[in-house]
């Protein structure tokens, strides 16, 4: 037989409004006294609050969903673990849905979770699906975007300062007396997500900074599973770089094991930083220079943004978005080489 809220303010000596209150964590007028009571008789009578009435009595679901790019990237694991931990302290459910960067995946997703009436979405979005976004922002639907930004759309937004990353890199190579310096990174084009676009962007500007060209030989771009042909079509150049930058955690895997079944040293016949700070970039020998990103601020940022527009959603929303960038740092350690 199920158990009730009844039930349990009887076995509490309590109100069920105060069980109610409890259950809200809505401790405010609540001794410590009657939340153990009510403690020990949830606890006594294995009692399960009823979600659904909840949800009917509040207008909400307390749930919120992720639309994630990829679970396969640790940055991107990370920052879906400090959403669920900001999320969990306000009694709110996550569920994850896991696109591969696949604007139709990412679309069905969206209609889907909205269709489950959760409360507000997180979204890594792809710029193939700004139509629906612009309806979501026309509809007040409660929304954030995280690691990417689509222009022309105000929505709130968290992502790190992509053309700082790469430019430190460049700095620290140019730094270390090379010139001749790649970049390798997943699809660009007309529609390229925007880590891609400024962290490119970010290269170019500081590469023009300290007066050296650009060879576009030395940038290539493509899918994760192409990895390894562009980066055996690259170091067959005659003149290939000295220098690379691997712009995420995923790249910088396929760049260490073109090196390894290549028998190409590090930093000895290749300089190399990778934009993520993995793990295994300070196990590696050598341990590998790394540019960090603030995932976990990242993640409890915008589930903030999300749950405040949540908490604001009939009040009037505000035309204007926030857009927040979020500073990298670099780990200096021993994969680039220091030329004459």
């Amino acid at each position: 037989m199920v158990v009730t809220m009844k039930e349990v303010a009887e076995r509490a000596g309590v109100s069920k409004s105060t069980v109610s209150q409890f259950l809200s964590k809505r401790y405010n007028y609540m001794s410590l006294d009657t939340r153990r009571r009510i403690e020990q008789a949830i606890e006594e009578l294995n009692y399960i609050p009823n979600e659904v009435a909840r949800s009917l009595k509040h207008k909400k679901t307390y749930i919120v969903g992720v639309i994630s790019s990829t679970i396969l990237s640790k940055f991107t694991t990370e920052i879906v673990r400090a959403i669920e931990d900001e999320c969990q302290l306000k009694g709110i459910q996550v569920i994850i849905c896991n696109t591969d960067d696949d604007s139709l995946k990412e679309k069905n997703y969206v209609q889907s979770m909205i269709a489950r009436q959760v409360d507000g979405l997180i979204i890594f979005p792809t710029e193939e699906n700004k139509k629906l976004y612009a309806s979501l922002v026309k509809n007040g639907y409660p929304f954030v975007f995280v690691d990417r930004k689509i222009d022309e759309l105000s929505v709130d937004t968290v992502l790190l300062s992509n053309e700082k990353a790469s430019g430190l890199a460049v700095e620290t190579f140019v730094q270390h007396g090379h010139t001749d310096i790649g970049m390798i990174t997943f699809p660009l084009g007309k529609k390229a997500i925007t880590t891609r676009v400024e962290r490119l962007s970010g290269y170019r500007k500081t590469m023009e900074h300290y007066g050296l060209p650009v060879n576009e030989n030395y940038i290539r771009s493509g899918r994760l599973e192409e990895m390894q042909t562009l980066l055996t079509e690259l170091f067959h150049m005659d003149n290939p770089p000295t220098a690379l930058i691997a712009t995420n955690d995923m790249i910088l895997e396929q760049v260490l094991i073109y090196a390894k079944t290549n028998r190409l040293t590090i930093p000895g016949d290749l300089s190399l930083i990778g934009i993520d700070d993995v793990s295994f970039a300070a196990l590696y020998s050598p341990p590998i220079t790394t540019i960090s990103q603030p995932t976990f601020e990242m993640g409890k940022r915008s589930a903030r943004l999300l749950l405040d527009k949540i908490d604001r959603k009939d009040q009037e929303q505000e035309e204007t978005s926030e857009i927040i960038r979020l500073n990298p740092a670099i780990n200096h350690r021993e994969s680039v080489r220091r030329l004459n």
